[in-house]
């Protein structure tokens, strides 16, 4: 460690002896502000490294709650998270001040869409990507270019996983690369129907976190512009150039700006939930739910439970998830309109 590097540095300074990052780049990282969209399996994995490495400001924004089967690749949580029934953005802003109580840490216990959007960007200096749908990634795409902020996309699915960094105005976004856009429903595999094996998660999610400490370390002539995949499986990995993307652009994002996504033109209030047989609804409401008066409703229905962020009940062939903003995930069916008769039925409107 240098001289001039602050007491505060100690705990990196291992990163610092890094002669291409130094007490400079330390420093830069210590004041940036980033934002976590989704924090399951990748999510996690890239809080918990982007947090170790002191990075100023973590808004960590995730929708879901924890379930057995998330322990399998989601590397913050415990057992004791899962019983508790507490949103995944909270349990990580719990585990992550034990980690490294220097930094600030905000959870976010919401859906991302075009209402809330605006909110969730405002002051960050990059937005990583932990979700796992495409109406998500395309709306963070329309937000990161119309807001001029670099944001790092990855995916995963079965052994394979890819990432690429945008850079607005200086590399193609996702809408170039995925030019037919957003994937229809049940056309792309899940986590359901193919599975999911976690070290493929650890390698992309570790390769968008060293691409986020490039962005907000003042790095940005080291970071990558081809767009990469692996397959652990097949023990491949591969870069594709994007050179033939920007010569031929005419992406309706980046070259002509129309960000259908960041003003809600496209995207629905409905999600059918990777590999969850789970549909999740949305409703855009500004009042909140009273939760204990609507588990004094149902506590004759079924088996009820309630805690300060969320309720659950398990009624007839179905478990409810009600969060206080009035969003619901409706476990047991993958069908729109069954899901939206469950809620009406039980939760009203």
């Amino acid at each position: 460690m240098t001289d001039d590097s602050p007491p505060e540095f100690d705990r990196y300074v291992r990163q610092m002896r890094f002669a291409p990052l130094g007490v400079e780049g330390q420093r830069q990282i210590s004041q940036s502000r980033v934002l976590v969209c989704g924090c399951g399996a990748l999510g996690s994995v890239i809080a918990n490294t982007l947090a170790r490495a002191g990075v100023g400001h973590l808004r960590i924004v995730d929708r879901d709650f924890l379930e057995w089967n998330n322990l399998q690749r989601q590397v913050l949580y415990t057992e004791a998270d899962v019983t508790a029934g507490i949103p995944k953005s909270v349990a990580a802003k719990a585990h992550l001040e034990q980690i490294n109580s220097e930094i600030e840490l905000e959870a976010v216990v919401a859906n991302v869409s075009a209402e809330n959007i605006g909110e969730l960007i405002d002051s960050v200096d990059c937005i990583v990507d932990g979700t796992d749908n495409f109406e998500t990634r395309f709306l963070l795409n329309d937000a990161a270019i119309k807001n001029n902020i670099p944001w790092v996309y990855g995916g995963c699915i079965g052994s394979e996983g890819q990432s690429m960094t945008i850079l607005p105005g200086e590399t193609p976004c996702l809408h170039c690369l995925m030019q037919a856009g957003a994937p229809p429903p049940g056309t792309t595999p899940t986590c359901d129907s193919a599975g999911i094996l976690s070290p493929i998660i650890n390698v992309i999610a570790s390769f968008q976190a060293m691409e986020v400490l490039k962005i907000i370390s003042g790095n940005r002539h080291k970071i990558s512009r081809v767009l990469h995949i692996f397959d652990l499986w097949e023990n491949q990995a591969r870069q594709v150039k994007l050179t033939q993307l920007t010569e031929n652009n005419d992406c309706p994002t980046c070259k002509h700006q129309q960000f259908d996504w960041w003003t809600g033109k496209q995207g629905s209030q409905t999600a059918v939930l990777c590999g969850r047989n789970a549909v999740q609804l949305s409703f855009g409401r500004e009042d909140q739910i009273d939760l204990n008066q609507l588990s004094q409703k149902l506590s004759n229905l079924g088996t009820v439970s309630v805690n300060a962020f969320l309720l659950q009940a398990s009624i007839e062939d179905y478990a409810i998830t009600v969060f206080a903003d009035g969003r619901a995930i409706i476990k047991g069916t993958e069908d729109e309109v069954v899901a939206r008769n469950v809620y009406a039925k039980y939760i009203g409107n």
